[in-house]
């Protein structure tokens, strides 16, 4: 873990901030944060609104801010707007002219990390801060390497065995009712229009992303990655001669990966 990073999980807006512009390059959006009120207030900015797109950034900033697990915060409203060249006092002219200032805006709660996650950060911060303590003497520091291994198995088998309980308690009311992995959704229909099959994956989308936020079962997370798998279809099925075949191919790309996530969810709960 850089320092960036480490900066970023202790909650620091600047360097959340930092990776999140690193990371979005490609779809050409600039990001600026506040942390207020126990919300962090995100602005997504680029040339276009066509870079905006509402499915894909929200998916894109989900996972960057999830896989860092900034400190305190969960609650994460994701403004976006067209570039401007005014940027001082932009949280204050969205509150009082949203309507006009935003293309769209979405309020996120980020998933907490799991025990694992949870114990090698606290053993990671442990380590640091051990690191820059006085050294002891050698036998003082080989009985405090057992004693800090002795710890870090008991907690791990803590962890194991509360996951199992977990894990057993949820699939015990599923053994009676055995359920179908996803099935293969049918193309798009050949009579819609290139249009129409843009409007309906975009459509499809922006329902998945949403039911995303909510879910938390294993027939959910099937459903979702249904939902994921039709958009993608839909852009899939796109003539190369529709003006925006590039964007839809993209979106199809990007949908797909949420189908895999969203798959990986309901197996991860059926394990």
């Amino acid at each position: 873990m850089n320092d960036i990073t480490k900066q970023a999980h202790n909650g620091r807006v600047a360097a959340i901030i930092t990776i999140l512009n690193e990371q979005m390059t490609d779809l050409g959006v600039i990001n600026r944060a506040i942390f207020t009120h126990d919300v962090l207030q995100l602005l997504c900015e680029a040339k276009n609104a066509e870079s905006l797109d509402k499915a894909i950034i929200i998916s894109r900033i989900r996972g960057i801010l999830e896989s860092i697990s900034p400190r305190n915060i969960r609650r994460v409203r994701i403004n976006s707007r067209i570039l401007q060249k005014q940027q001082l006092l932009w949280l204050k002219d969205l509150t009082q002219d949203s309507e006009n200032q935003l293309l769209w805006s979405e309020e996120i709660i980020l998933k907490k990390p799991n025990i694992f996650h949870k114990i090698s950060t606290s053993n990671q911060r442990d380590s640091s801060l051990e690191s820059l303590s006085q050294q002891p003497k050698f036998g003082q520091l080989q009985q405090n390497l057992i004693w800090g291994v002795a710890v870090s198995v008991v907690l791990i088998l803590m962890g194991f065995l509360l996951y199992n309980a977990l894990q057993f308690q949820l699939l015990q009311p599923l053994q009676s009712q055995p359920q179908n992995d996803i099935e293969s959704s049918p193309k798009p229909p050949e009579t819609l229009s290139s249009a129409q099959q843009f409007s309906q994956g975009v459509k499809i989308a922006e329902e998945a992303a949403a039911e995303g936020k909510f879910a938390d079962t294993r027939q959910e997370w099937l459903e979702i990655a249904q939902k994921w798998q039709q958009a993608a279809d839909y852009m899939e099925g796109v003539s190369p001669d529709f003006e925006r075949h590039d964007i839809a191919k993209d979106r199809a790309s990007v949908y797909r990966k949420n189908q895999e996530q969203a798959q990986g969810e309901a197996d991860a709960m059926n394990n």
